[in-house]
């Protein structure tokens, strides 16, 4: 890694990432500088990371908290701006050397492809800009010579499995899954889950969205669709076992029957870590594995029977087109509604199966028709969702 400071766009600094993003950056102040930080609607801890990392510019979208930041910062020196216009501008400009997309949901697609257009570097968390729109987004980067450099840890395990590996030809991978909090679950006992409930992960501290993800195995369906596109996949190649323990990340089968697997302890400062000084390793502190405190690594078919959302994901990536654009505006909605105890924890299922149904679908999207379909599902969710019963489930 050369001695220059690389400057980093952090986006979604307030969010799980992004907090783990800035302690990666502070424990390597000579090799990292943040150089924007942006929040959706944190102005507290947006404040208290920009006096402590002493951006160029702290962006908060939500324009009401505007005033707040600004005043808080003034005679910082530091650019305080709102909205996510302001993102999408910003991300462009030419001290920055990476962008770090940790921005939830759809929100993080077009600063992506901005940045990309201005030929910045992402560390990619943010899966659903690939799921949205994985052929537009991949077809920017060859074009504008970019890396995507994937920070989920099944996808950094993919990636660093594939260290070393060029010209050899993948036979299929395999993308391991905790199982969620609902591992072995029934039907019944799911049609009772609390909000409270869902978001108790047993191995990974997340934010609350990607943790109902996880626990209705979505968030295992987005990484295939994303998968598919980070490493040039066909679907028949991307496998999912379950893996309770989370210690192998994920795996690669290559043609001779060779399986090669990453493993750690279930971290995301490693993979952010990774992806930031890419292709070089840095010494750290974080917690070592110890074999023998796992004498036990179990794996297990997926039960897509109960949790029908990794089924939808597969049937949306063989389907292609805006399909997955549809599925990942559904389960935003979906997801929201849950949390907001609207629907149950199994209607969300049918509200993203229902928006696969209605949504008109299209084979070749552009990036207009990508943010059409996102706004049409998402208005039809929304009623679809004020038409439900709590407590209602399998009603289409």
């Amino acid at each position: 890694m050369s001695n220059q400071v690389k400057n980093i766009a952090v986006l979604g600094s307030t969010g799980s990432i992004g907090t783990q993003t800035l302690e990666v950056i502070g424990e390597n102040p000579s090799l990292f500088r943040v150089y924007i930080l942006t929040a959706h609607s944190n102005a507290d801890l947006l404040i208290e990371q920009a006096l402590k990392f002493n951006p160029e510019y702290a962006i908060i979208c939500d324009e009401r908290k505007y005033q707040e930041v600004k005043q808080a910062l003034f005679n910082t020196g530091i650019k305080v701006l709102a909205g996510h216009t302001a993102i999408v501008e910003t991300v462009t400009h030419p001290d920055i050397d990476m962008v770090l997309t940790a921005m939830v949901g759809f929100a993080g697609l077009e600063p992506t492809i901005a940045a990309i257009k201005a030929g910045k570097d992402i560390a990619l968390a943010n899966k659903e800009t690939l799921v949205v729109a994985g052929e537009l987004i991949t077809d920017l980067a060859k074009q504008h010579g970019v890396k995507i450099l994937p920070v989920d840890s099944e996808h950094s395990a993919i990636f660093q499995c594939l260290a070393g590996e060029e010209g050899n030809t993948i036979e299929k991978i395999i993308l391991t899954a905790s199982g969620g909090p609902f591992r072995g679950k029934t039907l019944e006992f799911l049609a009772g889950v609390t909000r409270e409930l869902a978001l108790k992960h047993p191995n990974w501290v997340m934010g609350a969205k990607i943790t109902i993800d996880s626990a209705t195995l979505m968030n295992k369906g987005l990484e295939v669709i994303e998968a598919k596109w980070l490493f040039d996949l066909q679907t028949s190649q991307i496998d999912v076992v379950v893996h309770p323990q989370s210690i192998i990340h994920s795996m690669v089968q290559f043609e001779d029957g060779s399986i090669k697997g990453q493993m750690g302890l279930p971290d995301m400062k490693l993979p952010i870590q990774y992806a930031l000084a890419y292709p070089t390793r840095l010494k750290n502190n974080f917690k070592r594995f110890d074999f023998t405190a796992y004498p036990n690594l179990t794996f297990e078919k997926p039960d897509i029977d109960t949790f029908r959302n990794l089924g939808l994901a597969f049937e949306a990536l063989k389907r292609g087109g805006n399909m997955p654009c549809i599925i990942n505006a559904a389960n935003e909605i979906a997801v929201a509604g849950f949390l907001a105890d609207d629907i149950s924890f199994l209607a969300m299922s049918d509200v993203v199966e229902s928006c696969m149904q209605k949504i008109t679908y299209q084979a070749q999207p552009s990036q207009a028709d990508y943010l059409n379909t996102d706004k049409e599902t998402r208005i039809f969710a929304q009623n679809l969702i004020k038409q439900m019963p709590l407590k209602a489930y399998n009603l289409i």
